[in-house]
């Protein structure tokens, strides 16, 4: 048995633009300067008090400013109906992935991801992605990244052990947490963060491409009989 974890954001569907322009008025409404596209990108992954806390510079989550965040990507989200620039689609092979490894016998995919369980269910449902995934993991489940805890609940979940899981995330929340919790780190190379950084931080292999995946969950992963 084995167990392959992904982020969202930044790692299954590329969700930049959204993420970004409701920081950009979220930030404006609350009589606040945005730091810029790659500090914006670079918290992408906390659980969104945190996440809006630390882009702000603010010592604590600040309540207005998270709510004001989810009304106006709320509304964003509505708005990327009938709005192409606000899309949030699947990085190119993400499903083909998916698909491929959802059938390896004795394997098992899981989500791991800073958004809330709501918006976890909005993208799972979205792609029909229920077919594919065992385990559910959000904000609204654990202790933010890069607290280790969705990486624990997910082998609680199904079984598995940390020398048959692996994390793929392009974020250092994902890298730290994957140490933390003692299974493989995988970063990918198109996502928000510095390929160079999640190396530093304990990436044992990096993705150029999603077709890559299963020759190295062959190298990295423990594997046994389902």
């Amino acid at each position: 048995m084995s167990l392959v974890i992904f982020d969202l954001d930044g790692t299954l569907i590329d969700s930049a633009a959204i993420i970004l322009e409701a920081q950009y008025v979220t930030f404006a409404r609350c009589g606040l300067a945005h730091p810029g596209r790659e500090a914006g990108l670079g918290i992408v992954g906390l659980t969104l008090d945190i996440a809006l806390a630390r882009l702000a510079g603010l010592d604590k989550p600040d309540d207005t400013l998270t709510e004001t965040y989810r009304e106006v990507f709320g509304a964003m989200r509505v708005q990327a109906e009938t709005d192409p620039s606000l899309a949030e689609p699947l990085f190119p092979g993400v499903e083909a992935m998916l698909a491929e490894l959802a059938v390896r016998p004795g394997m098992r995919l899981g989500i791991a991801t800073g958004k809330s369980r709501r918006g976890l269910e909005y993208i799972v449902e979205r792609y029909g992605w229920q077919k594919y995934f065992t385990t559910f993991q959000s904000a609204d489940d654990a202790p933010s990244k890069p607290h280790p805890g969705m990486i624990l609940r997910a082998m609680s979940e199904t079984g598995t052990r940390p020398e048959q899981t692996a994390m793929v995330g392009d974020s250092s929340f994902d890298i730290e947490m994957a140490v933390a919790a003692g299974v493989a780190p995988i970063a990918v190379s198109w996502g928000f963060q510095p390929v160079a950084s999640l190396q530093a931080l304990g990436a044992r292999a990096v993705l150029n491409h999603c077709s890559e995946l299963s020759g190295v969950l062959d190298r990295l992963l423990v594997t046994e009989p389902a």
